[in-house]
């Protein structure tokens, strides 16, 4: 990639606009005084505006102050600008309001312009980011947990509610000398077992994404490549990457989870349909034959035997036997990093021997966590 034409393609692109420098008329507090323009509002986002005049054409940066990221002073037809980086987001800011609104939305416009041109360094940047793994893995476990103990919860107050409602009957006259009994539990358990299949739907969602970041603590992804891969890679490789299989526990919850996902969720993903004639009966002189003989089920708790006949509660059992073994397993020290603090995994911390080192132990994980997260709250209300 010819970087010199690319940058002279975005000079062209913004002009008139550059660098601020000792001639640009401002007054002598315009740094603190300057105010927020609307125009600014509507400017490419941070990072791209900062890869643009900083990083791609050499626009002087100020530098950090209180509650300010950056600072780029501008100049455009004779007066001053600032493009900051605020707590409260990304700005133009001007000397003169609403003087100086139009030239603020001129400048936009070629900022705009401007990044359009510059797209192929931007992509550029990013490749070299993840050679060189200085990358951070965004964690959203806690959100997916949650909404996994959601449906949990759900699942759990309709079958109580159907266990207390069992020998209910409710009558209801219709007509004289007619009435229509119904039964409420049968409608609780099925609504039961719908939250139930949600449930564990939202329990392999979850663990897909926790086992990358696993992987990443435990130092068994260190680049971005490595990352990629396994975010691609199925189920059953995630979890054989992020949990030791020659451990026992370990070994016999994955058995009956890959039962579990192969006869639960797979069904339901693949329209209830399955792969293996779930759906089908055959024609016989006895009537209807299910295509799927009872003797070629897997003996688990968890077939679906003829059609979806789902135990909701010993694939739930068995869901929070393996969340157990994580909070207390040998993945305790992780979970503390991972769903406690919802922390990123940052890659070049794998690669330094940080994460090692704070996988010592819980109590270090602990220390190691709370100071990420209030550093992470720093840096987000911009306290340098």
């Amino acid at each position: 990639m010819d970087i010199d034409k690319i940058r002279s393609w975005c000079l062209r692109a913004i002009e008139p606009l550059r660098p601020a420098g000792p001639g640009t008329p401002a007054p002598n507090d315009f740094v603190f005084s300057a105010k927020r323009t609307d125009a600014g509002r509507t400017l490419p986002p941070y990072y791209l505006v900062y890869f643009l005049l900083v990083d791609l054409l050499g626009f002087r940066n100020l530098g950090r102050f209180e509650k300010i990221a950056w600072s780029v002073p501008l100049e455009y037809r004779g007066k001053a600008f600032l493009v900051e980086h605020r707590k409260f987001g990304l700005g133009l800011f001007a000397a003169s309001l609403p003087d100086d609104e139009s030239d603020a939305a001129e400048i936009v416009k070629r900022i705009h312009k401007a990044a359009r041109v510059a797209r192929p360094y931007f992509d550029w940047r990013a490749e070299q980011a993840v050679q060189e793994s200085k990358l951070n893995v965004i964690n959203r476990s806690r959100e997916l947990f949650a909404r996994f103990e959601f449906f949990v919860d759900l699942y759990e107050a309709r079958h109580i509610d159907a266990e207390r409602r069992r020998d209910e009957k409710i009558e209801t006259q219709t007509r004289e000398n007619a009435w229509t009994i119904t039964f409420p539990a049968i409608a609780l358990k099925r609504e039961a077992r719908w939250f139930a299949l949600s449930a564990i739907d939202c329990f392999f969602s979850w663990t897909e994404h926790f086992f990358i970041h696993l992987a990443v603590l435990k130092g068994r992804c260190s680049t971005g490549e490595q990352v990629a891969e396994l975010a691609a890679a199925e189920w059953n490789t995630k979890y054989k990457t992020a949990l030791d299989m020659n451990d026992p526990v370990s070994k016999k919850l994955y058995d009956n989870l890959a039962i579990l996902r192969r006869q639960l969720r797979n069904f339901i993903a693949h329209g209830a349909f399955g792969k293996d004639g779930e759906a089908f009966s055959f024609h016989s002189t006895a009537g209807a034959v299910p295509l799927l003989l009872p003797y070629k089920l897997d003996r688990s708790s968890f077939q679906f035997g003829q059609g979806i006949e789902l135990v909701p509660d010993k694939a739930v059992e068995l869901i929070r036997t393996f969340i157990n073994h994580l909070q207390e397993g040998s993945s305790a020290t992780a979970w503390v990093h991972i769903q406690e603090y919802e922390l990123p995994s940052i890659l070049t911390k794998v690669r330094s021997g940080e994460y090692a080192r704070a996988m010592a132990s819980t109590e270090t994980m602990e220390d190691y966590a709370r100071h990420e997260a209030e550093l992470i709250d720093r840096y987000a209300n911009m306290d340098f």
